[in-house]
């Protein structure tokens, strides 16, 4: 079953430091600018994932063409892609051995959040870290050493 208690998605927020942003944009008028932007004011590392802009640089990262380029441990992957489109990031997202896929709002793929679950992943569904944050009063992740 996806997380969907205040105190699972407080403990899955609380414990990661990375996040792979899959479907990031460059645009400043897209809601994943604007979430990345904000993830990374809150201490998070966010990497973005986009084959359209693949080389480019979104808030100073690198932006990779998909999740097993990246070749660092990612804690949680978060979805801003049509729902149809979310299975190719939960596959990949499992591939690299990540810990958690997140898909944003109106992001509900229950057949990808079942092979996640399937291979051990924590998953979340149709909800925004940039409202849960605040919402749960979250304190800035600081990163270790």
């Amino acid at each position: 079953m996806p997380l969907t208690t205040d105190a699972e998605i407080a403990e899955l927020l609380g414990s990661a430091r990375t996040i792979a942003l899959v479907g990031a944009s460059d645009r400043p008028d897209r809601p994943s600018f604007g979430v990345m932007k904000f993830l990374q004011d809150h201490g998070y590392r966010v990497i973005p994932v986009n084959p359209q802009i693949t080389g480019e640089h979104v808030h100073g990262e690198f932006v990779w063409r998909e999740l097993t380029q990246i070749g660092v441990p990612i804690d949680i992957v978060d979805i801003f892609r049509r729902p149809q489109a979310a299975g190719e990031a939960v596959d990949q997202a499992i591939a690299i051995g990540a810990k958690a896929v997140w898909m944003q709002i109106g992001v509900i793929n229950e057949e990808a959040a079942a092979r996640a679950e399937a291979a051990g992943l924590k998953v979340v569904m149709d909800r925004c870290p940039k409202i849960d944050i605040p919402r749960l009063r979250l304190p800035r992740i600081e990163q270790d050493a």
